[in-house]
């Protein structure tokens, strides 16, 4: 389901990072903006992710909110650069840093819904098993079955099992009329980010000559706003820090302080959990 768009003259040692050695090369023509940078608005704008997760991280330090819930937005950040580090480059070693940190961040959210409460129910019963199975499709993917299709079927199924598992926890708890309208807003943003994102990604891959065609049609600055890869990074930056607020206020709704917590944007488009009062909690 990826694209190989070969780029030969692109693909030289001439350029910064030299030849391709990724399994994936996207529809974005490399080392047209920079010569530094192979795929230059498919590596910026990777930098919503670090930004959302950035937010995230700094509520969950801010109110003492666990360190799951801060993990999996740091595994967010992860995301984010190890994308950034592919895209620039496009080599193999730094695909795997793109791919391998999305099935580890779905691992730590469905660790998070499993442990949900603040004291811990399977000890070392439940990291251990996650972790295994983690391993197991990573070795699968770099050893064996080194096909990007391979690594989009263990992600969707790992991100459709941490889903699972929040709606699990929802049918487990009496919410209030306002935690449901917030819980229900935050899983369908997400879930627009995500599938809208799925959607621009496949339309990059299909339409890739014509899109490059318009693109030169259209000249700079124009010519970003065709750049669909770009904008399923931006999609999915905000798919998935919905459905990681989605996790992190049903984990508040379970230790019973939703009703102490709101959603707000910071500077207008980035959102974040806060407090409806100052006070802090444990």
């Amino acid at each position: 389901m990826g694209m190989i768009i070969v780029d030969a003259a692109r693909n030289s040692t001439t350029y910064f990072w030299g030849e391709r050695t990724s399994t994936i090369d996207w529809c974005e023509e490399n080392y047209v903006v920079s010569n530094y940078i192979a795929e230059f608005w498919n590596s910026i704008t990777n930098s919503i992710f670090v930004a959302l997760a950035l937010l995230g991280m700094h509520t969950t330090i801010k109110h003492r909110q666990g360190k799951r819930i801060f993990a999996c937005y740091a595994a967010l950040m992860f995301v984010g650069c190890g994308s950034v580090s592919f895209h620039a480059t496009l080599k193999y070693t730094t695909q795997l840093l793109d791919e391998l940190p999305m099935l580890y961040l779905c691992g730590l959210v469905i660790y998070a819904l499993v442990e949900i409460n603040k004291e811990t129910r399977y000890g070392i019963k439940a990291p251990l098993i996650l972790i295994a199975m983690q391993a197991a499709i990573t070795a699968i993917y770099v050893f064996w079955i080194q096909s990007p299709v391979f690594h989009q079927v263990a992600f969707a199924l790992t991100a459709f099992g941490g889903v699972g598992c929040g709606l699990k926890r929802l049918k487990e708890m009496q919410l209030s009329n306002r935690t449901k309208r917030i819980l229900g807003r935050l899983h369908l943003l997400g879930h627009v980010g995500m599938w809208g994102g799925f959607l621009v990604w496949n339309l990059d891959n299909v339409f890739c000559h014509r899109l490059r065609s318009y693109r030169a049609h259209v000249g700079t600055p124009l010519d970003v706003f065709l750049q669909l890869h770009g904008w399923w990074h931006i999609l999915t930056a905000y798919g998935s820090t919905y459905l990681l607020l989605w996790v992190h206020f049903i984990r508040l709704a379970r230790l019973g302080h939703d009703h102490l917590f709101t959603i707000k944007y910071r500077l207008g488009f980035l959102p974040y959990i806060a407090m409806k009062t100052p006070k802090k909690i444990d």
